[in-house]
């Protein structure tokens, strides 16, 4: 049994080490490219905050569960579904790094360009490896729920596809709007925010975690509530470190939101001002430089955007953390979400 957060980290390692090495070995027989997939596959799953499996296993243990090897399982499965998001997010974004290194799609483009081949082959090389290493771990992760002996088993089935389902939608409007074929307005903004980020990366392990303790439907209502409102704080700062953070904390590139013209509240509280207004052409532009995307950055300084969205994310955060403290669940779960989401409010990377 076990009820350390260590050691159940530790075990879902453990158990995402043997998926890797099972299939890595699999791999093997359909040949070099193939295994080489799924070994970057590996390295795309290392390192990371583990987010996902913390709360899974918080919410569990503290609401009383002895599943933990359950737990543990379904862990791993958000943890593979978490690392096929982002490895779909890169194709979709056409990024190549990923903290701080060539990510999965830009290790292939590499290769590509090694052999010879011009630019828009090994793009495509690249994307077609992206794009498959993502399916395989979406399947993968229905795979590892499937073998859980629980009776939680279905419910954790849709738990998944409505993970899927949510984080499309957000993918697609994230793209919408900086493509132009989405109206910008502030609830598709959150809507978006809401759909690609708070569904699958807080509220859905926090009301996993609930469904193998079996802590009833008024636990997983209020879990669901508050992952939701946890992962909007988290996503407002994420939107703030993209533009204003450290590229070192965060291991890649922070022209990154500039360049692409990535739509957040951050740049629709500054439209219609007069510093973006002077500004505006740049934003979107991918030849962008540093000094241009410095120019944008002290333009979304001085026209407020920046402290208006630090003041929402406070409040934000304040909000979030009454409302965890006014809920029924229990003081030690409370505990460690109140300060889960001061840490989402402050974090550097």
């Amino acid at each position: 049994m076990i009820t350390d957060e260590r050691q159940a980290l530790a075990a879902v390692d453990a158990a995402l080490d043997g998926f890797l090495a099972e299939r890595i070995s699999r791999a093997s027989t359909a040949g070099p490219s193939y295994r080489r997939l799924w070994e970057r596959i590996g390295l795309a799953c290392s390192g990371g905050k583990r987010i996902r499996p913390r709360l899974l296993l918080l919410a569990h243990n503290a609401l009383g569960g002895d599943a933990h090897d359950d737990a543990v399982a379904a862990s791993l499965a958000f943890e593979l579904l978490h690392t096929a998001f982002l490895l779909h997010d890169d194709v979709l974004d056409g990024d190549l790094v990923r903290r701080g290194r060539p990510n999965l799609q830009g290790a292939f483009v590499g290769d590509a360009l090694d052999r010879g081949l011009a630019s828009d082959a090994a793009t495509a090389w690249g994307d077609a490896s992206g794009v498959l290493a993502g399916d395989l771990l979406i399947s993968a992760a229905h795979s590892v729920i499937a073998r859980i002996p629980s009776e939680a088993r279905t419910a954790l089935h849709e738990l998944i596809d409505q993970c899927l389902f949510s984080t499309a939608a957000g993918e697609l409007a994230d793209v919408g709007l900086a493509l132009g074929s989405v109206d910008v307005t502030i609830p598709e903004i959150t809507g978006m925010m809401h759909d690609k980020t708070a569904v699958y990366s807080f509220s859905a392990p926090l009301r996993a975690g609930a469904l193998l303790a079996g802590a009833g439907a008024q636990a997983e209502t209020e879990l669901a509530e508050i992952g939701t409102m946890l992962g909007f704080v988290y996503q407002l700062r994420d939107d703030l470190l993209g533009v204003f953070g450290s590229a070192a904390a965060l291991g890649k590139p922070i022209d990154g939101d500039l360049r692409e013209g990535k739509q957040t509240l951050l740049i629709a509280y500054a439209e219609g001002s007069e510093p973006w207004k002077d500004v505006r052409h740049l934003f979107g532009r991918r030849s962008l430089d540093a000094d241009a995307a410095d120019r944008l950055r002290r333009a979304l300084t001085e026209s407020g955007a920046r402290a208006r969205i630090e003041l929402h994310l406070s409040r934000q955060c304040e909000k979030t953390c009454e409302r965890i403290e006014q809920s029924g669940l229990p003081e030690q779960l409370k505990a460690e979400l109140i300060p889960l989401a001061r840490r989402c409010a402050e974090r550097e990377s």
